[in-house]
């Protein structure tokens, strides 16, 4: 007789076949039913209470699920593909959940009937390359340099969330911020890295009005000797540097044996005389600001101060290098390298200004600028973080037009576009795939069914009367009617 081989662990729960597949689809349907009424402009805020006893206040479909903690691995697959459309496209997470719940919920009857998933996959991803050449064909181009059309599209972005109620105010921000970090790359290339040259400041207290864009630098840092150095020049010089302005220390441990008195003078006369040295190769070139990403000991800030330079100590090194992109500075590795072209000369004015309790240092009026600062200001911490999480979608949006300037119709038109073209086209495909292809093209019906019950219309009603219209639209025309997402009655609205 065969003793049976034990391969996994005796507490390891293995599923397969059948149950696995239903246990999947079930999860993710889960996931997607959480946030299935934060989608659209009458959708609901989620009250969530994290870990450390604060309150999350959000519509955003990726900020929800962030803070959801799940076991099932399909269900974290899920927050996993949000958090991927966060990052890739900055808008559009809960859209994204809500499809997936919706295809993978539309593709177990298939399974009941016992038809392979590979199949399965294999008519969805046809019904992708087909989705993909309809709405290609639905979009139109935007010009980018038209400032009113650019402002209705993150307008239209920011229409579903919390700061809508403010007007046009972060619409502005983003397109502003985007527009200043947005250069050519040569080629023909557009680069925008909001990522690390558009920072948000989050500052407590004042008004939402308050908000604004920076055409320069700011960060909560003060001078190193606050009552000597200046707190605001105008038209500074500035110095980066990424090398510490203090006697190197050793790396581990150092031993120094001194025989008499004198050596231990020698040594500390040493000391002073490489930072007198360092600090008058530094005045030499007369900058009136030196900013370092090290330390910066209290002897060279006494020899910076006599040479009238106001001088910063361990700043990080991301906004290092925002200075150095506003300023047109080099950030220095070495004392003994500096030239008079690493001087960053393009800034307008050197500012500390104490707003609250604490110092914020202004570096602004820049010529140029390839990078800024948000201010945001607020009632409270959590307004800060929600205005900051709907700013972010705003400037993803902004960004995603300035590097491919093409628009689809909102409101469900384009999912009913596609839903239409393939359920069409579903009768020339031959074979078993035929029966996935046209279950997709019924699944992408999901978000204009989820507009339409979020704002409180009759949806059986609601989506008739947006078939008819869809199908009423001869044949390789555009339809651009959607649902008005706003109103609640049954009309439809098409989009211009």
């Amino acid at each position: 007789m065969q003793v049976p081989v034990t391969v996994l662990n005796a507490s390891t729960k293995r599923e397969q076949g059948r149950k696995a597949q239903v246990g999947n689809i079930a999860a993710a349907k889960a996931v997607s039913d959480i946030i299935r009424t934060t989608l659209g402009p009458r959708s609901m805020l989620k009250m969530l209470l994290d870990p450390n006893g604060g309150i999350v206040l959000t519509n955003d479909g990726h900020a929800i699920l962030r803070e959801i903690d799940v076991n099932h691995p399909a269900a974290k697959s899920m927050i996993q593909l949000s958090r991927t459309q966060d990052e890739e496209v900055g808008d559009g997470t809960t859209s994204v959940i809500i499809l997936a719940g919706e295809l993978l919920q539309a593709a177990e009857p298939w399974l009941e009937r016992h038809l392979h998933p590979t199949v399965l996959v294999r008519g969805y991803m046809r019904a992708l390359e087909d989705a993909i050449k309809t709405s290609q064909d639905l979009s139109f181009s935007i010009d980018t340099n038209d400032r009113s059309a650019m402002l209705q599209v993150v307008q239209s972005c920011i229409g579903t969330k919390y700061t809508s109620r403010f007007g046009s105010l972060m619409a502005e921000l983003a397109l502003d911020a985007v527009q200043i970090v947005s250069h050519d790359a040569g080629g023909g290339q557009h680069e925008v890295d909001i990522k690390n040259y558009a920072k948000i400041e989050k500052i407590p207290g004042g008004t939402i009005e308050e908000c604004k864009v920076l055409k320069g630098v700011m960060f909560n840092k003060d001078v190193v000797v606050p009552g000597r150095m200046r707190r605001r020049i105008q038209n500074p010089r500035i110095l980066l540097l990424d090398c510490p302005l203090e006697y190197k220390k050793g790396e581990s441990q150092t031993a120094v044996e001194l025989m008499k008195e004198e050596d231990w003078a020698a040594l500390l006369k040493a000391e002073e005389e490489w930072i007198a040295a360092a600090c008058n190769q530094i005045a030499a070139l007369k900058p009136n600001v030196v900013i370092t990403e090290k330390g910066l000991s209290d002897l060279a800030a006494h020899f910076l101060t006599k040479a009238g330079i106001s001088a910063i100590r361990r700043l990080r090194k991301t906004d290092n290098n925002r200075i150095a992109r506003a300023t047109g500075a080099t950030i220095c590795n070495r004392i003994e390298e500096i030239r008079e072209t690493d001087i960053g000369t393009k800034a307008g004015l050197f500012e500390v200004v104490k707003i609250g309790d604490e110092f914020f240092t202004f570096i602004v009026d820049c010529k140029e600028p390839k990078a800024c600062t948000i201010v945001l200001r607020g009632a409270s911490k959590d307004v800060l973080n929600e205005v900051e999480r709907n700013l972010h979608d705003a400037m993803g949006v902004a960004r995603n037009i300035c590097l491919e300037p093409r628009l689809v119709p909102g409101g469900g038109a384009v999912e009913m576009a596609v839903s239409r073209a393939l359920t069409e086209r579903a009768h020339t495909i031959e074979g078993v795939e035929a029966g996935p292809y046209k279950t997709a093209g019924q699944a992408m019906e999901v978000i204009p069914r989820t507009l339409a019950q979020n704002c409180g219309a009759n949806v059986i009603r609601t989506l008739t009367k947006l078939r008819a219209k869809h199908a009423e639209t001869p044949a390789g025309t555009p339809c651009t009617y959607g649902i008005n997402g706003e109103t609640g009655g049954d009309q439809l609205r098409q989009n211009t």
